[in-house]
């Protein structure tokens, strides 16, 4: 098969590589229709996260078609169009009974806090993504979902993390009816992050960036404020300014460590990895929410060390709140809004590209071109699958 291949940091190319195969009876073969680029395979790409090896497929955002399936395979069959939630689960652990399925305990022997991801660095668990003709799907019983007919490919492929975690950034944020919500950071999960607050009663939302095309977008879809924080010189002090002096009841982190605007962050955080990402954005929500108020945090930091300004949250009196998306808790919800016309996702969808040109998607993405929001890569035999689908169906 034909899949995203990591040779190093900014170094990806599409290479052939052997298909995947059932290798335990909970196991489903999934044949991709789409998937994504996220802002966290940046990350990756980068050279950000500990233990990305060479030749792993990238690739956390995927939908596709049941191909085969293992033999204790209950709720699937070949032929069901499904959507994949990025973090691979048990359904049975301890975390999981819970509804954390991003902690679960029984999927990542590489780590004790972060369950397993498609196509993340090894301290994610190391499985292979989404990136790819196929992917082999474990656990296939509890994670995938059989999307409704009504949902169609473009808006169910960013229900399996984009929109899910910019909705669980809000839900984090505990945003009381007439808040004030400041997101930091106009991709693709701030933007989803922005227009979530709405749902939960914000009465103000305020999106920060350094990019006037991501503003400008975000400003149209989530119609809310903006501020690009090259233009301002001291960004607590500009939020309170924009509060009557109070800071704001909730902000939310959706950048990471790849935040730019500090050059003592960018420095020991980016280039020298003194510390595990640019805190720029930690440090900007600590110190702009009210004292009382609410931090969210969905950005990813490598692990483990941070220069954080924890003596201001204690002494601010803040609720700190932070996690990997929990995907399938809000499947049925946001599929509510989306038949509802509350929240439309493909409309951030720019670019579709095809599989074969994923190194130029990386750099298109990467480096901000073309006024780049959320880029899809179409596999090769993506293709047939809807001709078969379309045949069966008839």
């Amino acid at each position: 098969m034909l899949a995203m291949n990591y040779r190093g940091p900014y170094r990806v190319r599409a290479q052939h590589k052997p298909d995947p195969v059932i290798e335990h009876p909970g196991d489903a073969i999934v044949r991709v229709t789409r998937s994504c680029i996220c802002g966290s395979d940046l990350h990756l790409y980068h050279g950000m996260v500990p233990d990305t090896r060479v030749g792993h497929t990238f690739g956390h955002e995927f939908i596709g078609i049941v191909e085969d399936v293992g033999s204790s395979v209950q709720n699937l069959k070949v032929g069901d169009r499904v959507l994949v939630p990025f973090n691979i689960f048990c359904g049975s652990c301890f975390f999981c009974q819970k509804e954390l399925y991003s902690n679960c305990h029984n999927t990542n022997a590489e780590a004790t806090a972060v369950g397993a991801i498609y196509g993340y660095s090894h301290t994610a668990g190391g499985y292979d993504g989404g990136q790819a003709e196929y992917v082999r799907v474990p656990m296939a019983d509890v994670g995938p979902m059989i999307i409704p007919d009504d949902i169609v490919d473009d808006d169910a492929v960013l229900l399996t993390d984009a929109l899910p975690t910019g909705y669980q950034a809000a839900e984090m944020g505990s945003i009381q009816e007439g808040d004030t919500v400041v997101v930091f950071g106009a991709g693709p999960v701030g933007i989803f992050a922005a227009k979530s607050a709405w749902l939960f009663g914000a009465g103000r939302v305020i999106v920060v960036d350094e990019l006037e095309y991501r503003l400008e977008f975000v400003k149209r879809y989530a119609q809310c404020e903006v501020v690009n924080f090259k233009d301002v010189g001291d960004m607590a002090l500009h939020i309170k300014k924009m509060t009557d002096w109070l800071g704001a009841d909730v902000c939310i982190d959706c950048v990471g460590g790849d935040a730019a605007g500090s050059v003592a962050q960018t420095v020991t955080g980016r280039l020298l990895k003194m510390q595990a990402g640019a805190a720029t954005v930690l440090h900007w929500c600590i110190n702009s929410v009210r004292k009382g108020g609410n931090v969210s945090i969905v950005g990813v930091y490598g692990p483990t060390f941070n220069a954080v300004p924890i003596g201001n949250a204690l002494n601010k009196g803040l609720t700190l709140r932070m996690n990997q998306a929990s995907v399938r808790r809000h499947l049925p919800r946001l599929i509510e809004h989306i038949r509802a016309g509350h929240i439309d996702p493909k409309q951030i969808i720019t670019h579709r590209i095809p599989l074969e040109e994923v190194s130029d998607a990386y750099h298109i993405f990467s480096s901000k071109l073309d006024n780049c929001i959320k880029p899809i890569l179409i596999p090769p035999r993506a293709h047939e699958v809807r001709a078969v689908t379309a045949s069966v169906a008839k």
